[in-house]
């Protein structure tokens, strides 16, 4: 069996949805594996012409996307999400690349993504390279429950064309994202016991700012790009003090104070 497979997993993406299944019409199958969503994404992914599959929980990004892979049945796959778009450059690359006979057996692309409407080519976002096309069987998606990746062990090429990646529309889309990634990215510490105080919590963000509008040259993308390293630093900023807070959920307390009022 020959062709490509498209998993997207997805949760509460009914504005997202139809565009991205849109974008990746030109393959053999569509698999959306949707977590308890409310609204119409599963309808419209439907509509679209993909098999939508529901999922009994969430166990993270990681496992959720295996969960997606294991339902692919053609022979390559390509792992987009719904806040994503393939554009005709890239779409005619995947089709070369997976008919050629020395294919790699994986291919990485710049993924071009826009902050508050506005695509970002610095500060660290951009070509931001993923690996998202492969040959079915020869990777798997790391267990991570936020910020996965691909772990492949076959070669790997590279496309030039750009995944769009529409990320944040507006600044409370980017607030409310922040504040779910950097909870989970918390739990993440938790669990490997990373070392987390409000201090590194400082320094983190400190860095990431510095990093993204400094050393990344994110002052070339002008105010837009100094209210990105922000949001990046705060991002850092709140993902370490969330761990420290899940290390001690009485801060400041004495532990003679913590046993009386347990």
């Amino acid at each position: 069996m020959s062709g490509i497979s498209i998993i997207v997993i997805t949760r509460n993406e009914a504005a997202n949805i139809a565009a991205c299944l849109e974008s990746v019409a030109f393959a053999d199958e569509v698999i959306v594996l949707d977590s308890g969503s409310t609204d119409a994404t599963m309808q419209i992914a439907a509509a679209s012409g993909a098999r939508v599959v529901q999922a009994a929980d969430w166990p993270g990004f990681g496992p959720q996307k295996n969960r997606a892979l294991d339902l692919a049945t053609r022979d390559w796959v390509l792992s987009i999400d719904a806040d994503e778009r393939v554009g005709p450059g890239l779409r005619d690359e995947i089709l070369r690349a997976i008919a050629a006979p020395d294919a790699a057996d994986a291919w990485s692309m710049p993924r071009l993504s826009s902050f508050c409407g506005r695509f970002m080519r610095h500060g660290g976002w951009y070509p931001d390279r993923v690996v998202r096309l492969f040959r079915r069987g020869s990777a798997r998606f790391s267990d991570d429950i936020v910020h996965e990746r691909l772990v492949t062990t076959g070669r790997v090429g590279q496309l030039r064309g750009h995944l769009l990646h529409h990320t944040y529309p507006t600044l409370d889309d980017m607030l409310e994202k922040m504040n779910r990634y950097s909870s989970a990215g918390a739990e993440t510490m938790a669990q490997r016991r990373r070392p987390a105080s409000p201090g590194r919590a400082v320094l983190h963000g400190a860095w990431a700012f510095i990093r993204s509008y400094f050393l990344r040259r994110g002052f070339l993308d002008g105010w837009m790009g100094f209210a990105l390293a922000v949001s990046i630093a705060e991002a850092a900023y709140y993902k370490h003090l969330k761990a420290w807070l899940l290390a001690s959920p009485w801060p400041g307390r004495a532990p003679e104070q913590q046993e009386r009022s347990a």
